[in-house]
């Protein structure tokens, strides 16, 4: 065989051999390549996931600070409007009562209209004149009296069925001093204009 031609064999051998592995060496290349860039890929997702995370922890802590100021914020009105509705219903309830039964006010304003009417009366007089000095002055104080305790009785009771956020008993203590109030008003202004328990008479 002829050596030239050996060596040409050869020679066609071993490019075929020198191409597959400089295409293996190319794709060994590529993936070199590749790999940074899936790893500046995989990095910049993973970055994004920690930002998402820490935004939504931001944003919930934000969240919590603000539910906690409304709750800051709503409780202690809510307190003192609480017990202001509550001490104004008992208040009125006990100014009801007192604007129909009567006060240590109104008697000692009415027994001093009594004495002033006696000594009016002392040097002489008509009978008439002498009930209305003596008995008809005193008792028109009285229902005076007792007219301002229900009228204040029936303003407060008013004002705490008006207030939001009450409770039932106390809204069932301040109606109960508003009608109170109410009746104890319209007594005292019968009596005072004597359409209930008129005077009597001199005649009588």
């Amino acid at each position: 065989m002829n050596p030239t031609e050996t060596d040409k064999t050869t020679d066609k051998t071993t490019q075929p051999a020198a191409a597959g592995t400089g295409a293996v060496d190319t794709k060994a290349e590529d993936t070199a390549v590749a790999a940074p860039g899936t790893s500046e890929k995989t990095a910049g997702t993973t970055a994004e996931t920690v930002g998402d995370e820490h935004d939504t922890a931001v944003s919930d802590d934000i969240d919590a600070d603000e539910r906690l100021d409304v709750d800051d914020d709503g409780r202690t009105p809510r307190a003192s409007s609480g017990l202001a509705a509550s001490a104004g219903a008992v208040f009125a309830a006990g100014l009801g009562v007192v604007g129909l039964s009567g006060s240590w006010i109104g008697r000692i304003a009415a027994e001093r209209q009594t004495l002033i009417g006696q000594i009016k009366t002392s040097q002489g007089g008509s009978p008439a004149d002498q009930i209305s000095a003596i008995y008809g002055d005193a008792w028109h104080t009285t229902a005076l009296s007792n007219g301002v305790f229900a009228l204040l009785a029936l303003i407060i009771g008013l004002v705490v069925l008006t207030r939001p956020r009450k409770s039932g008993w106390v809204h069932a203590v301040a109606v109960a001093g508003a009608a109170l109030g109410a009746l104890g008003l319209i007594v005292s202004i019968g009596m005072y204009f004597d359409i209930i328990l008129a005077l009597p008479s001199a005649g009588s």
